[in-house]
């Protein structure tokens, strides 16, 4: 059990159209979802659902959380009972700040000692994704041994 690799990065910037504008001319990302203060972009050779968001900050982004900056760090998972030890785990130290059913990812989210939030995920393998999953991004509430029960216990997710 371990951590694959690093899945996406979260920023916070103050216009998001001149970052999204940025992000896809020069670096060549495309637009996967886009929401009226907020964008999610996948990079040119890239299999994720989304490499990059971009959250817009609201006033002058003084208050903490709401600045330019980092916001959250991904990593993902091989399976389910990976991403179920790491909730046990997180839970047992205090850790834990909330879980997320995104259809696509399966997500837990921590903050470390210094406050800094990250995101664990498993990821549905892309040969499963319905069009319905890719189309209607959720936040629902995770359960774990659901599905485990729904997906398997040896189904290793998209990269």
């Amino acid at each position: 059990m371990g951590i694959r690799r690093l899945n996406h990065a979260v920023l916070y910037v103050r216009d998001v159209d001149r970052s999204v504008t940025f992000y896809t001319d020069i670096l060549g990302f495309t637009v996967v979802h886009r929401r009226p203060a907020a964008a999610f972009l996948r990079a040119a050779d890239s299999d994720n659902d989304h490499d990059l968001g971009l959250f817009g900050v609201r006033g002058n982004g003084t208050k903490p959380g709401s600045g330019v900056g980092l916001y959250h760090l991904a990593w993902s998972v091989n399976t389910l009972p990976e991403l179920a030890a790491f909730e046990e785990k997180l839970t047992k130290v205090g850790a834990l700040v909330g879980s997320s059913d995104h259809a696509v990812s399966k997500s837990l989210y921590a903050k470390d000692p210094d406050g800094i939030e990250f995101e664990i995920s498993w990821f549905v393998p892309r040969d499963r994704v319905t069009a319905e999953m890719a189309a209607n991004p959720t936040i629902a509430r995770l359960d774990i041994n659901a599905e485990i029960a729904h997906w398997g216990a040896d189904l290793v997710g998209a990269p």
